[in-house]
Parts: structure tokens; sequence; C-alpha cells
């Protein structure tokens, strides 16, 4: 399966930027804090996007129903290939109840977060590999699942002192020169003196593609990142539309 690209914008950023090479997905749909339903839904999209709802304002009180008849019409007016909720805030009941509530509906295609897909049928929105950690170990715990992948241009810092491992992140390492890692799909520097062994370790868009080569191969359907992170960015071989997120089979009768 071929993977799809998505860029999360925001509606100024879709307003000042250039056509992208890769698909859009909205940034994003909120809980109304005047309502019981979703606030900041676009009004037009190019087809084939995706909208995306986040938590960044809590959910309290908001009816599901509601929201998910917001979403389905959104959905289908707009031509969307479907829905990335992309809820941060950890072990909300409600939050949970609404997911349960979409998925079990099925309306449209739907793909949610780690924090609240792990027990359910539905495709699952990984946060970004770790520096340190080998894709193939990373995604094995949701092998058979459809995954969907956040990129990013992630840096961290290990320091290695006889007490131990101290890790930090770092997000200017992305400027950094370096030598390039192929397993872990990144680069780094190394510094040691008498006290400590310091790693620098960081992706480059050219990182993320070649990450991005090999995670289609493991069951990663689709890689969603910040545009105003990774601009223009796209996979080495663009992904036809329509290869993520699965239609529910009741979808369009």
């Amino acid at each position: 399966m071929a993977i799809a690209c998505y860029l999360a914008m925001t509606a100024a950023e879709m307003r000042m930027a250039c056509q992208p090479s890769a698909q859009i997905a909205w940034m994003a749909c909120h809980f109304s804090p005047y309502g019981t339903g979703l606030s900041n839904l676009p009004k037009a999209l190019p087809p084939g996007s995706v909208l995306m709802v986040n938590d960044r304002t809590p959910i309290h009180g908001h009816d599901p129903e509601w929201i998910g008849k917001q979403l389905g019409q959104s959905v289908q007016n707009l031509g969307c290939r479907g829905v990335l909720l992309d809820f941060q805030r950890p072990e909300q009941k409600e939050t949970a109840a609404l997911v349960s509530y979409l998925v079990e509906e099925n309306a449209f295609p739907l793909a949610v977060s780690q924090s609240y897909a792990a027990e359910l049928d539905c495709p699952i929105f990984l946060p970004p590999v770790p520096l340190d950690m080998g894709l193939e170990s990373y995604l094995k715990p949701w092998q058979g699942r459809e995954i969907w992948l956040e990129l990013a241009l992630d840096g961290m810092e290990i320091a290695l002192t006889e007490t131990g491992a101290v890790c930090k992140p770092l997000e200017w390492a992305a400027q950094q020169s370096g030598q390039k890692e192929e397993k872990l799909h990144c680069h780094y520097r190394a510094t040691v003196t008498e006290q400590q062994a310091q790693f620098h370790l960081w992706r480059t868009k050219e990182d993320l593609q070649d990450l991005l080569a090999e995670a289609e191969n493991l069951g990663v359907a689709a890689g969603v990142g910040l545009y105003q992170e990774l601009g223009n960015f796209s996979p080495k071989e663009n992904a036809p539309s329509g290869t993520a997120l699965t239609q529910p089979e009741e979808a369009g009768k």
C-alpha cells in the first residue's frame, strides 16, 4: 500500500501558502466553548483532504451524536478522505466515549490517536518514531492495524556519564551537520570528553523520506506533519489519492 502524506495546515496557512505537493489535513476542529458540537469546521477544502479534530479545548458535556453528524456532513460535502481524531489529553472519559461512539457508528473513515485507539478497531495515529529506536521495533505492537504516523523534524541529546544516560529534546538539532545513520533514519554527531559522551540525533526531511520508504512495507498507510515545520514535504514517490483511511463498508450507500 502506497503511503499518503498529509500536511496539517491552519486556515491562515492555507490562504498564504502555494499549492503544496502533499494532501491537506485541516488543523483543526475544536470542541465548541459555546455549544455541544464542534467549532472551526472548514467551509472549503481541496478534495481528498483530512479533517483533524483536537482537544485543545477540553471536552465538557459535548454531544457525540451531534459531533458525528457535523463530521459526516463535512466529509461528504467537502469530499474529504476522512477524519483524524488527534486527542492528546489522556484518560478523559468523555473523550473515550466520543471516540468509541464514532468508531462504532462507522459512518466515515476515521483514524484515532494512540491514547484512545489502542483497544478499538480503527486506524491508529502514532507519535513520531523515537530517534533512538528502529522503525520496525516501534511499529511491532501495532502490526495488523492500519497505521498513521506523525512526522516531525525531531532532535534529541543523549549524555552518557558514569551514572547513566540523560536524554533531552533538541528543537534546533536539524540545523546541525553530521553523519547519516541509515538504520534509524536520522543524523548524528558525537562528542567525547573525560566527563561524558554526548550524542546529538536529529531528522531531516530526507531522513523522513527514507523512513517512509521503509514504513510502506510495515503497515504504515499515511504520514501527517505540520506544514509550518515541513513546508511542501512529500514522499519520494507521491502516493495516489485515496490510499489511506479504509472506507467503511456502508460508506456512500
